[in-house]
């Protein structure tokens, strides 16, 4: 349960001080007798069994100063142990909570709603437990506790910026109000992170919900996923999770003319170009992230995520409501090191260098095939059309052509 060093000292101090509060010099008494050890050497202990909560901390009721500690017997570590266990949701879990959201949507509503909510909850269980970390170790610095909780909001600690009136299990506190108060929260949310414009600012539950059907629908799958906490589960089950969403819908969206590409292409294709760290990687018609994903997997796989994360990704997508799930989908999957633009990439390019397109080290896509309404005369209004171009332009049926010659141009 514990590296044999710190279960040594652990048994050690348990013996002489069960579980009756101490000080630090009564612990150092202790195991500098015992175990020879030095004041440096006890307070990082003390500081990992914290961590490993087999350790409680308070305040000194005779020098607020200072602080007095806890060792937890193995009782209440082995309990502690279970509940932690039994609360935690397994891959097969989170499976059947999402299955169990997708029979309540059915064909019926978007299923990007679950994706939003999930991203949302993920968001708000992993802020709380930066934010409980950060006030832990602020009250072992020294802060009072309203001192601790400032210092714990603040940024440097989280991935995004959530005030305690738009934590997820505050949001729900009234049944009667879930539309108007996760439409305002994510309008708020989307405000104070610009990089979340994208994802929340289209999100509209009021009119989601204009029929009592929806509404129910909203009110069942809130309570779905208030059931269980998403802060400890790992990226890559995350990851999953949302990936057996899209290919769950992939049929309904393909009517729609949204493509889908198989994860067993994607990865072919990535293996095939092999990425390597500080190589770019481009993808002009992203959909919901995949190939972008994949191609950072795969360097993962290779070399470890220190180095993925060194690769240069960009994206593009035409539809915001998928380019929103490309971002989500990236946050889950843990992934920082992407850049993702709005925009028709046939007429308007986002990632320029100057008066001409930007060139990447590797181009990768599964554009939507013979798409019209790209004739001679409509590419000529786009940038770059000279460039990129050259070698003919497409029928109005078909730029099938276009699309190819843009991922060369790139």
């Amino acid at each position: 349960m514990l590296p044999n060093w710190l279960q040594q000292r652990y048994e050690i101090l348990f013996d002489a001080l069960h579980d009756s509060f101490f000080r630090f010099e009564d612990a150092a008494k202790v195991l500098k007798e015992k175990n020879k050890d030095s004041e440096d050497q006890i307070n990082v202990f003390l500081s990992e069994l914290r961590k490993r909560e087999w350790l409680t901390v308070d305040f000194d009721p005779s020098d607020a100063r200072k602080r007095i500690y806890k060792l937890k017997g193995m009782d209440e570590i082995i309990s502690q142990a279970l509940e932690i266990k039994n609360n935690h949701l397994t891959r097969g879990d989170l499976d059947a909570l999402l299955k169990k959201a997708a029979d309540l949507i059915r064909t019926r509503v978007d299923y990007s709603f679950i994706l939003v909510l999930l991203f949302y909850k993920r968001m708000s269980d992993k802020w709380e437990v930066e934010f409980e970390n950060a006030y832990r170790e602020a009250l072992e610095d020294g802060l009072s506790e309203d001192e601790a909780k400032e210092e714990a909001k603040n940024s440097i600690y989280h991935d995004f910026d959530i005030p305690d009136e738009l934590l997820w299990e505050n949001i729900r506190k009234e049944p009667a109000r879930l539309p108007e108060n996760f439409s305002l929260a994510m309008k708020l949310l989307a405000e104070r992170n610009p990089e979340l414009r994208d994802v929340f600012e289209n999100v509209d539950f009021v009119q989601f919900t204009t029929n009592r059907e929806n509404a129910e629908i909203l009110r069942q799958l809130v309570e779905l996923f208030s059931a269980r906490p998403l802060h400890h589960v790992s990226p890559d089950v995350l990851g999953d999770a949302y990936e057996w969403i899209l290919r769950y819908f992939a049929p309904q969206k393909a009517k729609e003319g949204e493509v889908y590409t198989p994860r067993e292409v994607i990865k072919l294709c990535i293996e095939i170009l092999d990425p390597k760290p500080g190589e770019s990687v481009y993808d002009p018609a992203c959909g919901s992230g995949g190939m972008l994903i994949s191609a950072f997997q795969h360097v993962e796989h290779e070399r470890g995520k220190a180095e993925a994360g060194k690769l240069f990704l960009y994206g593009q997508e035409i539809n915001h409501r998928t380019l929103a799930l490309a971002k989500m989908n990236l946050y889950i999957h843990d992934i920082r090191n992407a850049q993702l633009a709005l925009g028709d990439t046939l007429l308007y390019p986002k990632f320029k260098e100057g008066e001409r397109v930007q060139k990447f080290d590797m181009v990768i896509a599964n554009p939507p095939w013979n798409q019209d309404g790209y004739a001679e005369e409509t590419l000529k209004r786009g940038e770059f059309w000279r460039e990129r171009f050259g070698f003919g332009f497409t029928p109005k049926q078909s730029a099938d052509w276009a699309w190819v010659q843009h991922m060369v141009a790139s």
